[in-house]
């Protein structure tokens, strides 16, 4: 999996995503920001992950979330033209309070399915809700589970009720999804505090998926709209 360089520990205390009223979103804190690509096997089953490029930032850059940038994935007030509506519908509960709970003989595997980002990691090599069920299926489950962008699925070692986490340098992704012709959301890792336009912070995590196609019902996060509305990234 290709991360971002962590920018240094002198600029920790400042990171953070902030979403702006109908607007963008304005990071702050030197986040690196890089284009996160959908790599398929033969079978077009969604495999890895490849950093295709590196994005020329500030300390402080905003990020179009209402899809109708010309500058993309760069805000250039185009929310304004177009009056975005960008109302924040997600829960403000804590993960585990959102999520399903799944005991496997193996690992335990929570849900919180609203998250979904649509990446189908979860599908290849058997879809993990199933392999969790199984013996001999640890390091799938926790291979599938590790490469989910918005944090919907987390494999957990039950004995010590531990999260298994994939180590992600505190970093911003932009999601293109070849396989199926979108672009996807932006995913936030490493840890990067996500604050609300009225300013409530939601629950800080490894990684968490925002929407960037403006159509997503879960606000701010991405809920996989933008493959049905076939969003592009152009």
């Amino acid at each position: 999996m290709s991360d971002a360089q962590d920018p240094g520990p002198h600029s920790a205390s400042m990171r953070g995503v902030r979403v702006s009223e109908n607007g963008p979103y304005v990071v702050t804190g030197n986040v690196p920001l890089t284009q996160q690509v959908i790599v398929t096997d033969a079978r077009g089953q969604s495999v890895e992950w490849w950093q295709q490029r590196t994005y020329d930032t500030d300390e402080t850059y905003a990020l179009c979330r209402c899809g109708q940038s010309a500058s993309k994935p760069f805000c250039d007030r185009s929310h304004e033209r177009v009056g975005f509506d960008g109302t924040e519908t997600a829960s403000r509960l804590p993960y585990l309070e959102q999520a399903d709970e799944q005991d496997g003989p193996e690992l335990t595997l929570t849900d919180a399915q609203p998250l979904c980002a649509f990446a189908r990691f979860c599908d290849a090599d058997g879809q993990v809700w199933n392999l969790v069920e199984e013996e001999g299926t640890a390091d799938i489950v926790e291979r599938e589970t590790a490469r989910c962008p918005s944090g919907r699925l987390v494999a957990w070692n039950p004995a010590e009720r531990r999260p298994v986490e994939p180590a992600l340098p505190p970093s911003i992704g932009i999601v293109e999804d070849p396989q199926e012709g979108v672009s996807g959301g932006i995913w936030v890792r490493g840890g990067i505090p996500v604050t609300s336009a009225d300013g409530t912070p939601y629950e800080v995590r490894n990684r968490v998926t925002l929407c960037r196609c403006g159509a997503s019902r879960n606000k701010p996060f991405c809920d996989g709209t933008h493959a049905a509305i076939g969003f592009k990234d152009t």
